[in-house]
C-alpha cells in the first residue's frame, strides 16, 4: 500500500510521478499544479479573481447556449495536458477554458482531462504570480495546438474594468500580443459575435 503524500508550499519544486500527485493530499489556500515533472504552487488567488471568472463564464455559457456549434463546454479552473510530455507531466491548469468538441456521450466516470483539448484559455493575473501567466503559461500554451488564442486578463490597476493580453496562434507562433485597455472591447473572429466589453462593473 503506498503513502499517500501531504503537499505543502514547501513541496514546490518536488518531483512527483502523475499519480503520487492525483493521489496527494494539499494543504488548504494554495494552487498545485504538475510542470514538467515537478510540483508547482501558488497562492490562491482572491475574491476579486474568482469574480471575474464567474463574470467570464458567465459571458461565455451564455454564448455557447446560442452558439452550440462554437462553444460546446466552459470549464473554470481547468486543465490542460500537453500530449508531447509523457515523461515529464505537465499539466497546467488554466482559470477558464472553452471547448469546441467534449465528450458529453461518455459517462462521467470515464471522461478525463487528458482527452479533452481547449480552443481559447483565459488566465487572471494575480499581484504574486504574473509571471506564471505572462511567460511561463504563454510558451506551454503554445505546444498544445488545439489552442488558438491565450487570454491574459489584468485587473491589477482596476478590477472591474481590467486590461486584455491575447495571444492568437500563427502557425506555430503566437502572432505579436494585443493589448485592449481597461474598459476596451475585443472581438475575434474565431467567436462570430461574441464582443467582450473589459467592463464588468455591476456584476
Amino acid at each position: 500500500m503506498q503513502t499517500k503524500i501531504y503537499l505543502t508550499p514547501a513541496d514546490r519544486g518536488r518531483a512527483l510521478s502523475w499519480d503520487e500527485f492525483e493521489r496527494a493530499d494539499t494543504e488548504e489556500g494554495f494552487r498545485y499544479e504538475m510542470i514538467e515533472g515537478r510540483v508547482f504552487v501558488s497562492p490562491v488567488p482572491g475574491l476579486p479573481h474568482d469574480e471575474i471568472v464567474d463574470w467570464l463564464k458567465t459571458l461565455f455559457v451564455a454564448y455557447s447556449q446560442q452558439h452550440p456549434d462554437i462553444i460546446r463546454r466552459v470549464k473554470g479552473p481547468a486543465r490542460v495536458f500537453l500530449a508531447e510530455r509523457t515523461e515529464d507531466i505537465t499539466a497546467p491548469e488554466p482559470d477558464v477554458a472553452c471547448y469546441a468538441t467534449y465528450p458529453s456521450d461518455l459517462p462521467k466516470a470515464e471522461r478525463n482531462w487528458r482527452n479533452v483539448t481547449p480552443f481559447l484559455v483565459v488566465e487572471i493575473l494575480s499581484e504574486d504570480n504574473q509571471d506564471k501567466d505572462l511567460d511561463r503559461n504563454r510558451r506551454l500554451y503554445l505546444e498544445v495546438a488545439s489552442i488558438q488564442e491565450y487570454w491574459i486578463l489584468d485587473p491589477l490597476e482596476d478590477a472591474d474594468r481590467p486590461a486584455l493580453i491575447v495571444y492568437r496562434r500563427r502557425g506555430t507562433r503566437w502572432a505579436p500580443r494585443r493589448v485592449v485597455p481597461s474598459g476596451g472591447t475585443y472581438t475575434t473572429p474565431m467567436l462570430p459575435g461574441f464582443s467582450l466589453v473589459l467592463d464588468s462593473t455591476g456584476t
